[in-house]
């Protein structure tokens, strides 16, 4: 599976753990934004670049982390077809996957640590949309799921 990962100087010590680990579980990389710390490109450039590559079909996912994860998610949410979530615990990792369809994880690095983003990445590339929920739940969500589409195509528009 190819996942695009990118980061802000602030993000770039746990991009640097998360990638390593997905590079040692076979994962191919897309690195975008921040590849040193001498080089920082900001998260408001950085998003754009990580979610043209969705569009483009390069990758279906990607790990998006800067300070907060909030601005990577504030910009990577603007683009059409993106879900982008900002979460701080694998609870949220696999539920924004779950129930959200997200494509998009957002992640603190000043807030999470190399352990615990490695895990939120890990359940979060390995969740399915409606994934563990109950029946009435995965039918209520998948037409959720039209409605959030048929919005978000006219505001397109």
């Amino acid at each position: 599976m190819k996942v695009i990962i990118g980061s802000d100087k602030s993000g770039f010590v746990l991009k640097e753990a998360i990638k390593a680990y997905l590079v040692e579980k076979g994962y191919e990389i897309i690195e975008v934004g921040t590849t040193d710390t001498d080089n920082p490109v900001p998260f408001f450039k950085t998003a754009p670049l990580a979610v043209e590559k969705i569009r483009e079909g390069a990758a279906e996912k990607a790990i998006l982390i800067c300070g907060t994860g909030m601005g990577m998610s504030q910009v990577a949410g603007k683009y059409k077809n993106i879900r982008a979530a900002c979460v701080e615990s694998v609870y949220a990792a696999r539920m924004c996957r779950a129930i959200n369809d997200s494509n998009v994880l957002c992640i603190g690095g000043w807030i999470v640590a190399d352990i615990m983003g490695i895990e939120m990445t890990d359940v979060f590339l390995n969740t399915e949309f409606t994934e563990g929920l109950e029946p009435w739940r995965k039918e209520f969500l998948k037409n959720a799921r039209l409605e959030f589409n048929a919005i978000e195509n006219e505001i397109y528009k």
